[in-house]
């Protein structure tokens, strides 16, 4: 069934469904910190252990994506995506209903393969619903928005569940969710066979390349506890750069690869990745060191931390759910890219200077507002600069490198800016500062690198896209896509 033959307001209506699907993934990276202190009280975790409840998450999650996108190419996005939904939701039950320690890990882990093949596929769908350059562009700053202001929403939201119930409900919220978009996209969302349909699934590339994003993403979430110089650390990460030389090898004689290494001859789609993870290192930096710096510096309750995050969403909401697509159809993707990331950079450069006994008016709001509009903006052509030179028939892959690129980009970020922060903090300690003093030092210089690093982002993007329209070339490539 050809995308064309959909009527325009069941379209935006699979748009809509898509998205509470994704915003259900997204909102699961966050929703689950506000939380930890209550799951580590009634399970009894210990310090070390507690970790593994958002790790175990993360490694499926940062393991899948690339396998997830894949096999929507090969054996249709629907399908998956429905697949994919039912994964997350019962081991979304599982965690909900959890009552030890081991129950709770291996269910979150299954949570993140689940994410994994949404958010691997959910992109490409929406990309080959809408092929026409202005709804493409509006569609993507609403997948955007929600990609983007999901992580804020989760603090708030875990802070309410937490706070009125218990932290069961972070889980269980996901049940009728699941159930309700499962039941509407059966509706919604055209069959069809993959882009890819009749090609062998690289098996060989495929295990390689989920083993080596499994080590490496261990290696990156373990960081900060077994030492970024250790054997551990480092061991892991050279497996996992083994083990993706061993899959670009294979990748390059097999008939039909899990990457086409082709797909990295477009301009776009490696440029947008690398400005990916850099984009995301400097978002993580927002998201968890700006609450960090609100609960322990500026002692905000979790829902007042959730509040505090409100006037960026907003922002971002007004600017993501149309303005940004004007933008984009007018000036093209290099000037908002780099205009929205280089707000974001001022932004978080206003969080390094906030001090001790920080006021919200004078030093949140600004950088909040900043980042906001930043993000707002800057979604939406660096969504569509990926997925621009793709064909239909590996758009799921591009999907699933685009999402591991933030995946990756994000939790490298965090561990490194972390580190920095812990590293500094543990100094002005040791000179005789007061805690507050030390933890505020400490995210200052946090927030200064993620400046630098969506600086660096908006600088790339400017440079190095490519100029000639390519949200209206993109409508060429995907024209005719099934999905």
């Amino acid at each position: 069934m050809t995308t064309h033959t959909l009527d325009e307001k069941k379209r935006w209506t699979a748009l809509a469904v898509l998205c509470i699907g994704v915003l259900m993934i997204v909102l699961d990276t966050t929703i689950v910190n506000v939380a930890l202190p209550s799951i580590r009280a009634d399970l009894g975790f210990t310090e070390t252990s507690l970790v593994w409840v958002v790790n175990a998450y993360m490694l499926t999650f940062g393991g899948f994506l690339l396998l997830g996108g894949r096999l929507g190419d090969l054996y249709g996005h629907r399908k998956l995506f429905l697949l994919g939904l039912v994964l997350f939701t019962a081991a979304s039950a599982a965690c909900g209903l959890a009552q030890g320690q081991a129950m709770l890990i291996v269910a979150r882990a299954v949570q993140g393969i689940g994410g994994a093949v949404v958010s691997a596929v959910s992109l490409s769908l929406i990309m080959n619903l809408f092929t026409a350059p202005a709804d493409r562009a509006k569609a993507m700053g609403i997948y955007g928005f929600v990609c983007a202001g999901g992580g804020s929403v989760g603090v708030l939201l875990g802070g309410l569940l937490t706070s009125s119930l218990n932290w069961h409900w972070i889980f269980l919220v996901n049940l009728p969710i699941g159930v309700l978009v499962y039941a509407l996209s059966m509706g919604l969302l055209p069959k069809g066979r993959g882009q890819a349909h009749g090609e062998k699934l690289d098996v060989g590339g495929a295990v390689t390349v989920t083993v080596a994003m499994l080590l490496a993403v261990y290696a990156v979430v373990n960081g900060n506890q077994a030492g970024w110089g250790s054997t551990q650390t480092l061991g892991l990460l050279a497996a996992a750069v083994v083990l993706l030389g061993v899959f670009v090898v294979i990748e390059s004689r097999v008939q039909h690869p899990l990457m086409p290494l082709k797909l990295f001859r477009s301009r776009n789609l490696a440029v947008s990745n690398v400005v990916g993870v850099l984009w995301a290192a400097g978002m993580f930096a927002w998201f968890f060191i700006s609450a960090l710096y609100l609960q322990l510096v500026l002692n905000y309750t979790p829902m007042q931390v959730g509040l505090a995050f409100l006037p960026s969403n907003i922002i971002m909401a007004i600017f993501s759910l149309g303005i940004s697509a004007k933008m984009v159809m007018r000036f093209g993707l290099r000037k908002p890219l780099a205009a929205g990331l280089l707000m974001a950079a001022v932004g978080l450069a206003l969080f390094a200077r906030a001090p001790v006994d920080g006021h919200f008016w004078v030093d949140v709001l600004p950088g909040m507002l900043l980042l906001g509009l930043g993000a707002g903006i800057a979604f939406n052509p660096v969504l569509l600069a990926a997925m621009s030179d793709v064909s239909p028939a590996d758009s799921g892959l591009a999907s699933g490198i685009v999402n591991t690129s933030f995946m990756m980009g994000g939790s490298l970020g965090l561990a490194v800016l972390a580190s920095l922060a812990d590293a500094r903090r543990d100094a002005l300690l040791s000179m005789g500062a007061s805690t507050p003093v030390a933890l505020s030092g400490g995210y200052a210089i946090a927030f200064v690198v993620g400046a630098c690093f969506a600086a660096a982002a908006g600088l790339i993007g400017a440079g190095l896209l490519r100029v000639a329209g390519p949200v209206a070339n993109s409508h060429e490539a995907v024209g005719s896509a099934t999905v």
